[in-house]
C-alpha cells in the first residue's frame, strides 16, 4: 500500500505587473488559490505581482517559501512563511525554476524569461497569465524552443487557472490538502 506524500505540491509564481493592472488582481487572486487547494507558493517576492500573490496566500493561511537573491534576511514584513537567502543574485533564478512543480507566470521581463528557460529546460509545466500583457502573452505561440519539454498551459481567469492546476494533477492529488469549496472570482483580463 503506497505511503501518503508528505510534501505539498509547489509552484512557483514568477514575473511581474504593476498594482491597479488586471495582472495584478488576477496575481492576487492566484496567491488566494493556490493556498485555498494547500499548495505552497514559492517566490521570491520582489514584484509587486509576486508580493500581492504571496500576501493574498498567506491571509488565506498558505504556505510561502520566498528565494531571496541577498545573503541575509529580508525586513520582518517580508510576506513569507519561509525565507531562503541564497546569496546568489541573478543566479538564484535556478533555485526558482527548480523549487516549483509547476510555474505560473505573470506578464514577465527579463529575469522572468530567465526563470521560465530554465524551468521549461528542466521540465517543469508552464501557466501563463494571457489577455493582461507583458511576456507570457506570447509564451504559447513562442516557446523556448522546439524542444517541447514540458506543457505550456494559458489562463485569463483564475477559473482556467484551477483547471490547469487540474490538468497538471496539482489539485486533486492524492495526499494534498483539498480546498473547501471556493467563492467565486470573477475578474478575467479581457
Amino acid at each position: 500500500m503506497p505511503q501518503p506524500s508528505i510534501r505539498k505540491p509547489q509552484v512557483c509564481v514568477l514575473g511581474s505587473a504593476e498594482p491597479g493592472s488586471a495582472a495584478y488582481e488576477l496575481a492576487g487572486q492566484a496567491g488566494e488559490l493556490l493556498a485555498k487547494h494547500g499548495i505552497t507558493l514559492v517566490s521570491g517576492c520582489g514584484s509587486p505581482a509576486t508580493r500581492v500573490a504571496a500576501e493574498r496566500a498567506i491571509a488565506a493561511g498558505g504556505m510561502v517559501l520566498s528565494i531571496v537573491p541577498p545573503d541575509e534576511m529580508p525586513p520582518s514584513d517580508w510576506p513569507a512563511t519561509v525565507v531562503v537567502p541564497c546569496g546568489m543574485g541573478d543566479a538564484r533564478n535556478l533555485l526558482m525554476a527548480l523549487s516549483g512543480d509547476a510555474c505560473l507566470v505573470i506578464g514577465g521581463r527579463a529575469g522572468t524569461i530567465s526563470e521560465v528557460c530554465l524551468a521549461w529546460l528542466h521540465k517543469r509545466p508552464l501557466l501563463p497569465l494571457v489577455g493582461c500583457g507583458g511576456w507570457s502573452d506570447s509564451l504559447l505561440a513562442n516557446p523556448p524552443d522546439e524542444r517541447k519539454n514540458s506543457p505550456i498551459l494559458p489562463w485569463a481567469s483564475v477559473e482556467e487557472l484551477e483547471h490547469q492546476l487540474r490538468q497538471v494533477q496539482l489539485i486533486g492529488v492524492a495526499g494534498s490538502m483539498q480546498a473547501k469549496a471556493a467563492e467565486p472570482l470573477e475578474r478575467t483580463c479581457d
